[in-house]
Parts: C-alpha cells; structure tokens; sequence
C-alpha cells in the first residue's frame, strides 16, 4: 500500500510539474463580447449607481411568456448619457421611458444601449420604466444551468420557478446584470392566474384580485440584494410560521410549500431554527432580519435566493437522502436547508463583485455544513464530515475563474474551499478567535460586494499570518502540497514540494507520539529525533500530502 502511494505522488509530481508550470496552470479558453459586455463593468454601466428596481411582471404558464416592465431609479455617479441594460434573448424590450419621453435604444446579444435624452447631473436621482417581454430561456439542468422552470405538481397545478445564478438575472427580466452594484430595495409585483400564489423576496404587502381572477402578489424587499438572489416561485402553495428568538430580536420565519406536502414539511423544516442558532452562533446574526427569513418549495433542488430560499431536497435528510461526506454525519441534517440558507450569510450577505470570486460563496458555505454538525454532535463529528468531502475535489482548474468576463473557477470551490478554510482553522490554532474571525467576516462587510483581495487581507490581518502563499496555492493553484521527508542519522529533514513559491504553511504532526508544529519551507530543515526508528503522521486535519523518500 505504501509502495503505490508513493507511486502514486510520483506520478502527481510529473503530471502537475507538466500542468502548473506558472502559478495557476489555466488552460486557454477564448472568450467573446459578449463575455466582456455581460462580466465586466462596462463605461455603461460604470456611471450610474442602482438604488430601487420595481418589477412589476405578468407570468402566464400558458403559452409560458413572462411581459411586464421594471422601473430604475438611480444616481448619477459620473456625467454620461448612454446607458447599458441586460436582457438576454429571446426576451425583448418593447419600450423605454424616461420624464414621459420615449427613448432610443439599440440592441447587441444580451445587452440593450439605451440613449438617454435628458441631462444627467452628477449626484442626481433619476428613473426611467422598462417595459418588456417574451418566452425566458426554459431551466435545463436547474439550479446549475437555469432560466425559468415550467412544471406541474401532483394534482395537475402550474409550478414555476426561477433561478439564474452565473446564467444572470436578465434571463427573465431587465437590469444591471453585474454583481458589483446592488440594488439597495426593490419591490417585486408578480401577476399569477387564479388559484395559484406568488412566494418572492422580503415581505409580502398586499395582495391585488384583478376582474379576471388573476392575482398580483406584491413583495417588497427593504435590504441590498443581488440579481440572481431575486426570485419567484409561483404554485398552489400553503404555509405556516414561525418566530425565532435570534440575536436581533424576534425573525420572522415562513414556510411555503405545495398543498400535499404541509405535514411533512412541519417536520422537516425544523431544521430551519436548528441552522439560525447554529449559524448566528458562528457568524453572527441573520443579515435580513428586516425582510424575514423563508424556506420556500420550489420544483428543483434548492438555491439561496436572499430571504427567499428555495428548497426541493424531497424532504429527506441528506442530500436527496445521500450523504456527501460518506461519514454518516451528513445524514443527521437536511443538506439543501443548511446548505442553502448558510448563503444568506456567504453570497446574500457578503457577495462577490465577480462571479470569478464565487469561492467566497461556495466555499464559506460549504465549510458551514461541518460547523453546524460542529455545533450540534461535536467538534470530531465536524472534523470528520469536512474531511469526508475531500472524496469529491478533483485539482482540475484553479478555485478562481477568469475576471471581467463572467466565468467561474473550479467546482472544487466546494469541497476543497472548505477544506482550505478549515486547515486555516489549524494554523490559527483558537477556536474562539476563528469564530470572532468568522462573525467579523460578517460584520466588517456586512451587506457588501468584495473581492478575493478583500477577503485575503481581512484573514491576513485577523489572523496576524501572511496569508498570501496559502491562498496562491489553494486557490490559484491545482496542485496537492506535499510534505516530503526523510529520517536519517537520528534526524526528520522535511520541506514543501508541489507547491507555489514562498510557500511555508506551519504543519502539525505527532513525531514519536509526540506532537510537534514544524514550519517547513521549500528547502530542507531538520529536527533531532533522538532515535533511528521514527515515525512522522501528519495531522489530518490539514488538506496536505506526503511523501516519506527514506522509506
């Protein structure tokens, strides 16, 4: 078994010395203008600062086409006239208003330029309507390839949902699609047919019976919110409620779920109160009090759409009854309940300005689900559910995508983002200081949009570690680094390989059943051992490899 280990890392050493010759190792991918007009922050959108979206659409199940319009208002940051919208085909934008005039506007793919008439003013407030339409792009694969989905529940009734996370908000309605600017309040009107209801963003106001039966739900969200995190979800839907004793006072708690499936969702979602006292426990509290908390059944897998999560785990504990982890511990919780409401804090909360940042989503919450099992079994339990996700990273791509052109990184944002974080619980070495780290993290940028460098030099100054070696190598890097070592002449010499530059992440290991911090770097050190017969074991905990050359 040793012997193919080591054969092993051998191999790994030839094939990543091969692939990482620079520090990431990225393979070529070509990008068009359309990536650049969609992920970057063009000179059309750079002038302007989103304060208030009101959508106010009309979903029709029957010929599935989604019309209505969205009013922006904003504020002029710099003096320009011409101004760049999302929508992406095959929706169209009929017409645009602004001060009773129509304006002219012309079209490029998925971006809209629209010509504005009269002056704007540095410091200014200004609106202007956008009135739109059509057949939205049909979710293929949802969450992970979205649009708009068109289903059917048990009993015959329309259930639909959107989700656009990477895809983009403009795959269903019009807006500044770039996660830097925010909207800092919206409200959200969706006309429905009767007997079916509307579950969106924030706080339901009112509710509007038309002479044709159909209804408009109107929902109103008082707290900055990200594109993708918008949401409708429209079926025959029941609820109840609850209110949890939080850190902020009293949170609203609300439940939706298809006529059928009420009892069993009032056994399920007591999970939902078991991850806020968790999770507030870890990073503080919820960050949308104002706009409550919901857990909100949607016919796909889940997403964490802000204060509207959605959920379709089919009420199994697990992840669609599986455990991830292959520990066990992933069983004992519903993994789309903590999973995607532990993005409330980590994406809805704290939000990337670049979806090549997404790690700051994924890997944050990913590393939450140990924290919870953490919280409730124990710290072992914890360890051994994040360790047991290591079976699904890959090292195929770096964790961090292209910038300015919407891609992402690798999906081992997932598992090996949560790994990173919890071996860099290791080197901080306090677990009360990691937790006011964490809750920092969620105080210092609360309700922000941030960078990779912003969170790097926030972990670098609260840790007081230089960090960047770290995150070069778990995130711009695919290799695996490795201790390599040797014992000789009563002697442990040991170093760093497969490994970027400057590397020289402390390490705790037990040498003789004594346990030890070594401070390897990429030359060779040595400590005494006081005897021939040696044994070195790595602390489990660190996401390391090793290779012993002595043996």
């Amino acid at each position: 078994m040793k012997q193919y280990f080591r054969i092993i890392f051998i191999v790994l050493f030839i094939t990543n010395g091969l692939i990482a010759q620079d520090l990431v190792g990225k393979s070529e991918q070509v990008f068009t203008r359309q990536d650049t007009l969609r992920g970057s922050i063009t000179k059309e959108r750079a002038w302007w600062d989103v304060k208030f979206y009101h959508l106010d659409i009309k979903v029709n199940p029957l010929d599935k086409t989604i019309t209505g319009s969205n009013t922006i208002r904003y504020q002029v940051v710099k003096e320009y006239n011409r101004m760049q919208i999302d929508l992406q085909n095959p929706m169209e934008i009929y017409k645009v208003i602004q001060d009773g005039k129509e304006l002219k506007y012309k079209r490029e793919g998925n971006a809209f330029f629209i010509e504005l008439v009269a002056p704007q003013k540095m410091g200014s407030i200004k609106e202007l309507i956008v009135f739109y339409g059509g057949i939205p792009k049909a979710a293929v694969n949802p969450p992970w390839d979205g649009g708009i989905t068109w289903k059917k529940d048990s009993n015959g009734n329309h259930f639909i949902a959107s989700s656009c996370q990477g895809l983009g908000a403009s795959v269903w309605w019009p807006n500044k699609d770039h996660m830097y600017d925010e909207v800092e309040s919206m409200v959200i009107s969706v006309n429905v047919p009767k007997g079916l209801m509307d579950v969106s963003n924030g706080r339901l106001q009112s509710v509007t019976e038309l002479k044709d039966g159909t209804k408009t739900y109107n929902w109103t969200v008082s707290n900055p919110i990200n594109n993708y995190g918008v949401n409708i979800n429209i079926g025959d839907y029941v609820s109840f409620s609850e209110k949890y004793k939080g850190e902020k006072g009293n949170l609203d708690c609300n439940y939706y779920v298809l006529r059928d499936n009420l009892e069993k969702a009032k056994k399920q979602f007591q999970d939902a109160p078991r991850m806020l006292k968790a999770f507030e426990h870890w990073f503080g509290p919820y960050p949308f009090y104002e706009d409550s908390y919901k857990l909100v059944e949607a016919p796909y897998l889940g997403m964490e759409h802000q204060s509207s999560v959605t959920y379709g785990n089919g009420f199994k504990n697990g992840y669609l009854g599986r455990d991830l982890s292959g520990t066990g511990w992933g069983l004992k919780f519903d993994f789309i309940i903590i999973h995607e409401s532990g993005h409330e804090w980590f994406a809805n909360n704290i939000t990337y300005k670049d979806i090549a940042d997404m790690w700051i989503h994924e890997s944050f919450t990913n590393y939450s689900e140990s924290l919870f099992v953490e919280y409730y079994y124990g710290k072992d339990a914890g360890f051994e559910y994040v360790r047991g996700t290591r079976k699904g990273i890959n090292n195929d791509k770096p964790i961090i995508g292209n910038y300015g052109v919407n891609n992402e990184g690798s999906g081992d944002m997932y598992p090996k983002g949560g790994n990173m974080l919890h071996t860099l619980r290791q080197i901080v070495n306090d677990d009360e200081k990691w937790r006011t780290i964490l809750r920092g993290l969620n105080s210092t940028f609360y309700h922000q949009t941030v960078t990779t460098k912003q969170i790097e030099d926030y972990l670098t100054k609260t840790t007081a570690i230089e960090l960047n070696p770290f995150f070069n190598q778990y995130l711009r890097d695919i290799r695996i680094p490795t201790l390599e070592y040797f014992f000789k002449d009563n002697k442990l010499g040991y170093r760093w390989t497969n490994c970027v530059q400057g590397f020289n992440m402390p390490l705790k290991v037990t040498v003789n059943g004594t346990e030890k911090w070594l401070k390897p770097e990429t030359k060779w050190d040595t400590i005494s051992t006081k005897t021939e017969n040696a044994k070195l074991e790595i602390d489990t905990n660190f996401y390391v490899a090793e290779f012993n050359i002595s043996e």
